[in-house]
């Protein structure tokens, strides 16, 4: 709504004689002033009944397309979340360093969760969405890795040779060392823009940076609120005379974002 986009594009009424009064005799008083449709993503150009009819088909057609769009790409979102796993993490005492997340890309999961392709429009827009945002993911995900996380206190002086398996203390993802870049609005959409490869798609610019600008404020919400949990260290320790910190590995299993 924002962008206030009028349709049809570019329209100026007639003006001068005889152009301005053959254009108000060629409606009936009725047409000349009709309500437009809501919520307002495109403007009309006027009040005339075919210009509101414009612009009711396009935030129907637009409008449409969003709200699926972004539920293929929250039912996406979900199932990485649900099915991705963390391995590779160093434990040394209490703290822990290291890691990365393991999951499946994004694109299929997308596609398969009811994106819009009613039309080979609509099919070549989902196509971009869904390429742009599963690879900006994976390129974000693989940046993702813990610094000196003080997950397992209990470990900091084991007197036993092998130490009791145990889960991290739950810590927000948000403390995780990460790389947003390739996930922010701008350049999810210069991205798309690339990707579409078509300067004359009806209001792409607008649709892409809409839906990239919504993505990134999803990214900021769910990194802050987002736990990660379950992350079981196998260690060694010490003995009942001589305690040392615990060293070894640790890894999350599926389902350990919540």
């Amino acid at each position: 709504m924002s962008f206030a986009l009028r349709v049809p594009t570019n329209w100026q009424d007639p003006s001068g004689d005889p152009d301005a009064q053959q254009y108000s005799n060629a409606f009936k008083p009725e047409e000349k002033a009709t309500s437009p449709g809501t919520p307002p993503l495109f403007v009309p150009a006027s009040l005339n009944k075919y210009h509101t009819d414009t612009q009711k088909m396009l935030i129907a057609t637009f409008g449409n397309f969003i709200d699926n769009m972004c539920s293929a790409i929250c039912s996406a979102w979900s199932n990485w979340q649900s099915t991705c796993s963390m391995a590779g993490f160093v434990v040394s005492g209490p703290i822990v360093s290291g890691g990365q997340i393991i999951g499946v890309p994004w694109m299929p999961l997308i596609l398969s969760g009811g994106a819009p392709m009613g039309s080979a429009m609509q099919m070549k827009y989902t196509t971009t969405i869904a390429t742009v945002i599963s690879n900006a993911w994976m390129t974000f995900s693989s940046t993702v890795t813990a610094a000196a996380l003080p997950w397992y206190p209990a470990y900091a002086a084991v007197p036993t040779p092998v130490a009791p398996p145990m889960p991290n203390v739950p810590t927000p993802f948000a403390m995780f060392i990460q790389v947003p870049v390739s996930i922010t609005s701008d350049l999810l959409k210069m991205q798309m823009v690339a990707q579409h490869g078509d300067p004359n798609a009806p209001f792409a610019s607008q649709l892409f940076e809409s839906i990239s600008f919504a993505f990134e404020q999803c990214y900021t919400l769910w990194k802050a609120t987002t736990m990660v949990n379950n992350v079981m260290a196998i260690a060694s320790g010490g003995t009942p005379i001589s305690p040392i910190p615990a060293v070894g590995t640790a890894m999350m299993a599926p389902g350990g974002f919540t």
